[in-house]
This record gives structure tokens, C-alpha cells and sequence, in this order.
């Protein structure tokens, strides 16, 4: 029986063995096996280093006959030590889970990490916590395999399915303004109450701040009411454009001055760490939407069996106390439900309406650098 194929209870047992042995090795090394104190006196030198290799030898063979795999089913992550055999979620190959570094990276690592530990002790895995460097960066760790699961937002996963990297699995619920739980959300347009303008119009040949060539609420669906409202493409009715890599980052820079306008979800600025004046330093002048939630998907090939407990532990988790606290931390989750790939279509029509080629816009950005995820958050 190995780690991350066998019953639950017996991959707890195995990982405690595991976690047992590592600690009889560093005592073995550090202090010596003394069964018998008369003859670890006579001992020599060579004796004794003889004798704690035997002890740390037959660790080692344990520790293998325990998290070793005989199924090559899975998906495509390569973790150093893993070997061909290993199954995706055991200790020599965890399951990758990528957050989108849509906000605050600091605080999405500190929940997800959390959000991890409890899919470890709820499925008997072993997982890791990856925060690429972009949006598309995301898409392209999940289809070079260096990603397994992601909680992505919603034009990502139209860019996952086009290229057919993966599956949603799970869409987010979010409270709505009657405190309902709701699968959609909305987009707006900022400007400071200072700025003395009331509407689109006034940001005409000015600078603004988008989030992402790849973020439904931070590009797609503002670019799409600019073009409504006012004839013309967001590139030729803007003075400039940035990308501020963030909902977070894109109004901030408007707080400060840097851009006369900015795009994001309603409402980034009762995010934590926001400014105390920032709601009456900021004014918003239109909104877009509705926009089907981000939510999370699989990677192509990830096992179903691991796929449904996973989809389980992760809605049971968003219900829980501790993990109310830490859904609505990571991306202001109240829950998740079970969606298919349909529930994305009105993001893809919405590009086709807007004239936005997602997979060109991804590739303006860079391709994702080598993994370098968390350590293992293990049963």
C-alpha cells in the first residue's frame, strides 16, 4: 500500500511512519542506537558510524516501501526525489496547487497554505502551494504539467479549455449586495472624487490602469463597456494603458495619483491592507457585468478518484469555520459549487464581442520560470 492510493486511515498511518523514521534517523545520527551502554563503551569509532548506518539504512528502505507508488496514472508534476512511479498527491510527488496573484501575494500564499494543510488532513495527500508570476504564467505552469490544481479567474479558465490544459471543477460564491449567495460578480471603473469626472467620457485621452491582458473584471469586461459606450477601443480612447499585475495594485495606483482611472472588481478596496480613506479618496463612475465567478480547475490527466475527493474536501472546507475565514481572505470566497465548462461560455462570448484574442494577450506575457513552490504540507 502506498501513500496517496491506499484507503485514508492507511495513509495517515504510513505518514506518520514516516514522519516516526525521519526523527529515529536524526537521533541515530546525532546521538548514536544505544540498546546495550556496556557494549557501546567498547565500542571503536568505526563501530559505532557502522552501526547508526545500519539503523539509517533500514530508515530509508521504510520510508521507501512507504511513500513509493505502483501507478503512473496522474498528472505530469516533477518533484525532486520523485521517481516514474510515484502517484500524484503522495509525499514524493505533491499535488501542485497554484493561486492566481491577483491581490495581495503575501496574503493569498498565508491562505492558501492554510487552505492546503486542510486538504491534507481531509484526503490523506500531500500537497504544495505555487504563486506563479501572471495570469498567464498560471495557464502555462497547468499545461507544461508543473501545476495540477488552480484557483484561476474566469478568462483563464476559457484560455485553460481553449488549450485544453484542464477542467473547471468549482466556481466561487460570493454575497451579493442582499447578503445572498451569488455565482456572478461585477466590474468598475474608478476615478478620485477629486478628478471633477462623472463619467467615461471625462477619461477620454487620459491614463489608466487595467489588471491583466487575462482578467475578466480587470480588462474583458471594462474594455467591452468602454467600446459600448463610447465607440472606440480602450488603446485609442485612453491617452495610456497599464497593466498593474493586480486588482489590488490597479487601484492603488490610482490612490496615488499615478493614473487619472482604474479597473477591478466590486469592491477591491475593502480588501485588507486597503488605505483607511481609499472609498472616499475613490469614486466609482460605471460598472460592468455580470461576469461568472473565478473559480478552481484541474490540470488534464489529474485521476478522478483524486479529482472528487478533492472537489469534496474544498467545498466541505469553504463551510467550515476555519475555512470561512480563510476563502473569504484568499479571494473573498463564501463558498464554491460544482460547475462544468459551460458555465464559462458568456466569458468567451464576451471576448468575441470585445475583439480580445486571449491566447495572443497571454502571450504577451513572460512564460513562467522554474517552480518554486512552498514546502510540502503533508498528512
Amino acid at each position: 500500500m502506498r501513500s496517496g492510493s491506499g484507503s485514508r486511515p492507511t495513509q495517515i498511518t504510513l505518514s506518520r511512519t514516516r514522519d516516526a523514521v525521519a526523527s529515529l534517523v536524526k537521533n541515530v545520527m546525532d546521538n548514536g542506537y544505544d540498546t546495550d551502554a556496556s557494549t557501546k563503551k567498547e565500542e571503536g569509532m568505526l563501530g559505532r558510524t557502522a552501526g547508526r548506518l545500519g539503523w539509517v539504512l533500514a530508515a530509508i528502505v521504510l520510508i521507501s516501501a512507504c511513500s513509493g507508488g505502483a501507478s503512473t496514472s496522474g498528472g505530469a508534476t516533477s518533484t525532486p526525489g520523485a521517481s516514474k512511479t510515484d502517484r500524484i498527491g503522495s509525499f514524493n510527488k505533491p499535488i501542485i496547487f497554484a493561486f492566481t496573484p491577483s491581490q495581495d501575494v503575501a496574503r493569498i500564499t498565508a491562505s492558501g497554505a492554510a487552505m492546503a494543510s486542510a486538504l491534507a488532513t481531509a484526503t490523506g495527500l500531500a500537497f504544495k502551494v505555487s504563486i506563479p508570476t501572471s495570469y498567464a504564467a498560471q495557464i502555462e505552469a497547468m499545461c507544461a504539467g508543473q501545476a495540477d490544481i488552480a484557483a484561476i479567474a474566469p478568462l483563464q479558465m476559457t484560455l485553460l479549455l481553449d488549450k485544453g490544459c484542464g477542467t473547471p471543477i468549482l466556481s466561487a460564491l460570493r454575497k451579493d449586495d442582499t447578503g445572498a449567495l451569488a455565482t456572478t460578480y461585477k466590474s468598475q471603473i474608478l476615478v478620485r472624487t477629486d478628478s471633477g469626472i462623472t463619467d467615461l467620457n471625462g477619461l477620454k485621452g487620459k491614463k489608466f490602469a487595467f489588471v491583466d491582458p487575462i482578467s475578466a473584471s480587470g480588462y474583458l469586461f471594462p474594455t467591452l463597456l468602454i467600446k459600448n459606450k463610447t465607440g472606440q477601443d480602450p488603446k485609442t480612447f485612453f491617452g495610456s494603458i497599464i497593466f498593474a499585475g493586480g486588482h489590488d495594485k490597479s487601484v492603488l495606483a490610482l490612490y496615488r495619483g499615478d493614473v487619472d482611472g482604474a479597473a477591478s472588481f466590486i469592491d477591491v478596496r475593502t480588501s485588507a491592507g486597503m488605505p483607511a480613506d481609499i472609498m472616499t479618496k475613490t469614486k466609482v463612475i460605471d460598472t460592468a457585468g455580470p461576469i461568472p465567478n473565478d473559480g478552481v480547475a484541474v490540470a488534464k490527466g489529474f485521476p478522478a478518484d483524486l479529482q472528487a475527493q478533492v472537489t469534496k474536501a474544498l467545498i466541505d472546507y469553504c463551510a467550515s469555520d476555519a475555512g470561512k475565514t480563510q476563502c473569504v481572505a484568499l479571494f473573498n470566497w463564501n463558498g464554491l459549487q460544482q460547475v462544468t465548462s459551460d458555465f464559462y461560455n458568456p466569458v468567451r462570448d464576451a471576448a468575441k464581442l470585445a475583439g480580445i484574442d486571449v491566447a495572443a494577450e497571454a502571450a504577451k506575457t513572460p512564460a513562467p520560470p522554474p517552480p518554486t513552490p512552498s514546502p510540502s504540507t503533508t498528512p
